[in-house]
């Protein structure tokens, strides 16, 4: 059976997703056998495997350690909707919407039972399992119902490796603090840990490890420096308030009056925004998340980004004027999956979706389509011809990419087609289901050149970036500064 190191943290979003694809790609590298885990995810951000959908953190684990994404790589996903709701995921298929406390009553056996069964698959296909936690290991209101920390550290036999991000400030008082609030037998469990986000000098750090050591006989065998791999982001935690404006990029330097500014509405039930990570890293985009009643005038291009709950958060657009702002908006603009649904005149069924019990909803009506909301959910990896239209005129070639939605759209007149089957297009509107779309450098590139010409700016000159590879980036913040022999894991 492999041997699961648990990556367990002191809080959200101290780097546990980071630390864990690198421990997969360092671990591959090196020809062993790897597999990511996390028994329970919370996000929006999901991706397709042929099984069913899993965290987006979980697919890019799998990817590092060099294995095709499944859903035994996240058995059991929360996917949160609004009002104390989430729809819950059990290997990949959407089972049912729920409340926190219908979901611990009722399927709580069911939950474990299934991330249980999924670890033991894994164990049985690899030598190492690197599995993800949670949130904080030390929530003592939730021990004993914390699926992703207690119970895999439990029922995998897991060595922990705690996690604690210094730039929050108290790294000392959160390591011991943890330790102190964690299960007497997962304590035991706990054989090292990493500081992570470090500025500065090193050997600052030295006092504090020695005593942090000292008091707690567990050993830190890393501290990572301050470095973003460029990793897609697992939750929301990385985005501004609704509320808030928060610019993403720096446009690699490109001086503000060369940059355009591609504006995305920070709905309240956003999802999948990583789809947005790709135009941040593009020289002279700055990616600017803006509140739904924020004006457009400094917008160079629109992107509605997917949604878990697209009626409400089209109620939330239209509630603040924004759809009579975009119409007036001539620059491109392209809907992504649930932004594609609301850029269309209408949803009808709409009250499948769980938002009352209204049967059509009106939409921001910049493309001749109606979507028709069902039951049935689609989850696939796709491959598609990308014909050139609208915002991403001059592009071509097969794209890739994956759809998660609900209902299905239909034309309510001619209009250009961006992929045969999928989407619609006009001049500077774009509508697809494709997630992923601006991963693709065909797709990209298009939509970044159209955004410059329309904005009367010249494209940036391209630049070459070092160390483009997330996956080698992360592995190599593992590889030069965490020792991983108290783990005893095979490095051949």
């Amino acid at each position: 059976m492999a041997h699961t190191l648990l990556v367990a943290g002191t809080a959200s979003h101290v780097g546990k997703s980071t630390v864990a694809a690198g421990l997969c790609r360092y671990l591959a590298d090196r020809a062993v056998s790897v597999a990511p885990f996390k028994a329970q995810n919370m996000s929006n951000n999901a991706r397709a495997t042929p099984g069913g959908e899993v965290g987006v953190s979980q697919y890019v684990q799998a990817r590092a350690a060099g294995v095709a994404p499944s859903t035994d790589h996240n058995p059991v996903l929360l996917k949160p909707r609004g009002d104390g709701e989430s729809q819950l995921v059990l290997d990949g298929e959407a089972v049912g919407h729920f409340e926190a406390r219908g979901y611990y009553d009722d399927h709580w056996d069911d939950a474990l039972e299934t991330a249980r069964a999924a670890h033991d698959r894994l164990a049985r296909a690899h030598d190492v399992i690197v599995a993800e936690g949670a949130g904080s290991i030390a929530e003592i209101n939730l021990h004993d119902r914390d699926l992703a920390n207690v119970e895999t550290a439990r029922f995998a036999d897991a060595d922990v490796l705690l996690v604690a991000d210094i730039e929050r400030g108290g790294v000392f008082a959160s390591l011991v603090g943890t330790l102190e609030l964690v299960p007497e037998d997962i304590r035991d469990q706990v054989a090292g840990a990493v500081i992570t986000k470090f500025r500065g000098d090193r050997s600052l750090l030295d006092p504090g490890i020695d005593e942090f050591e000292d008091r707690t006989g567990v050993p830190v065998v890393g501290v990572i420096p301050y470095d973003d791999p460029g990793l897609p982001e697992e939750d929301s935690v990385a985005l501004p308030p609704v509320g808030e404006r928060a610019v993403v990029g720096d446009g690699d330097g490109v001086a503000d009056d060369e940059s355009v500014t591609v504006a995305v509405p920070r709905l309240p039930r956003i999802s999948n925004f990583t789809d947005l990570q790709p135009l941040a890293r593009e020289p002279g985009v700055r990616v600017a998340y803006v509140p739904p009643g924020a004006a457009l005038d400094d917008a160079d291009a629109v992107v509605l980004p997917g949604s878990k709950n697209t009626v409400d958060d089209l109620r939330a657009l239209t509630d603040t004027g924004f759809g009579d702002r975009l119409r007036a908006f001539d620059g491109p603009v392209v809907g992504l999956c649930g932004g594609y649904q609301m850029l269309g005149e209408a949803i009808t069924n709409a009250a499948v979706e769980g938002t009352g019990d209204a049967d059509r909803v009106e939409g921001l009506g910049l493309l001749p389509v109606t979507t028709a909301f069902s039951e049935s959910k689609t989850v696939e990896h796709v491959r598609r011809e990308l014909n050139g239209v609208g915002p991403l005129s001059g592009a071509g070639g097969t794209v890739e990419g994956y759809e998660i939605h609900m209902g299905d759209s239909t034309l309510t007149d001619t209009v250009a087609r961006p992929f045969d089957g999928d989407g619609a297009a006009t001049d500077s509107v774009l509508g697809t289901y494709l997630h992923d779309l601006f991963v693709n450098d065909t797709a990209r590139d298009a939509f970044v050149r159209n955004t410059f010409e329309s904005a009367g700016i010249a494209l940036p000159e391209a630049t070459e970036r070092a160390d483009s590879d997330p996956y080698e980036r992360a592995a190599g913040l593992i590889r030069d500064h965490v020792d991983l022999g108290p783990f005893g894991l095979p490095d051949r």
